[in-house]
């Protein structure tokens, strides 16, 4: 496990760049090479960007963007501290559950921003990556974007609260389709679910994106944060409870024999022999 107290960011570390300029705090998955793929690094930098945005005089909005051909792929699963131990199941299963629960408490940070996020979204936006433009109070995304919880066919849950967000936005029973199936969406299906507010050509995006960006950063910041905080207020009625429960699912189900099967499945690239234990 990562060192959850370190507050420093080691140069060539970085997972996230955050440049603050004219109103517009644009924070960037910048490693590209990976696909942007998440780990616990990831969500410990995520945390401490939330919170040099959070009181920054200058940031009226947030734009969330990524370098590269994709989005986020998902997890990263060559990314070090990925396995927590115990000395027993229970322990291992208690190790998981705090862990995860400290990941909702960094996307916490980022989602309860008082500044509104836009995301900008192109290709693979898969696992995590969907997660975390769920999180995003207005979604811009490219004509190539793919968005899928692919999590129950490597013997996980959905442990971030994609398909409870998926639930709020679309309802539950479009949320049950895509997580318990693990199909992917194109940009236009998911803008006809609500998922996305726009769907633009992929030379467009970063364009359009800023553009809604910029809209934002030139209203009343008191009024922009009271609107995000009201509607929000509505929409997340629930959702802490939600999410202790996605965490216990997703600790429960990381330490068993049918998530040990998937991991093991997919990069061998065979199918899966779940057995429910």
């Amino acid at each position: 496990m990562i060192d959850t107290l370190d507050g420093q960011i080691p140069p060539g570390t970085e997972r996230l760049d955050l440049h603050i300029e004219d109103g517009i705090a644009t924070l960037t998955l910048c490693r590209p090479d990976k696909l942007n793929g998440w780990s616990w690094e990831s969500s410990r930098q995520l945390g401490l960007m939330a919170d040099r945005i959070r009181f920054h005089d200058d940031a009226r909005v947030v734009l969330l963007r990524a370098e590269g051909r994709a989005f986020c792929a998902g997890i990263d699963v060559t990314a070090p501290g990925g396995d927590l131990t115990g000395r027993s199941p229970a322990e291992r299963t208690h190790a998981y559950y705090e862990g995860i629960r400290w990941v909702h408490e960094r996307f916490a940070a980022f989602a309860r921003l008082p500044q509104p996020v836009v995301a900008a979204v192109q290709g693979y936006c898969l696992g995590f990556g969907w997660e975390l433009a769920l999180m995003a109070d207005i979604r811009v995304a490219a004509d190539d974007a793919v968005f899928a919880l692919p999590e129950t066919g490597i013997g996980v849950a959905v442990d971030a609260g994609g398909d409870l967000r998926i639930a709020r936005e679309a309802g539950a029973g479009w949320a049950k389709y895509l997580a318990l199936t693990g199909r992917r969406i194109d940009a236009p299906t998911a803008h006809r679910l609500g998922l996305l507010q726009q769907v633009v050509p992929r030379a467009d995006l970063d364009a359009q994106a800023r553009s809604v960006a910029e809209e934002i950063a030139a209203n009343a910041p008191l009024a922009v944060r009271a609107v995000k905080r009201n509607i929000d207020t509505y929409a997340d009625a629930g959702m802490a409870e939600a999410l202790d429960r996605a965490a216990l699912s997703g600790a429960l189900t990381l330490n068993s024999q049918d998530a040990k099967e998937g991991y093991g499945a997919k990069a061998e690239r065979r199918r899966p022999d779940f057995r429910g234990m």
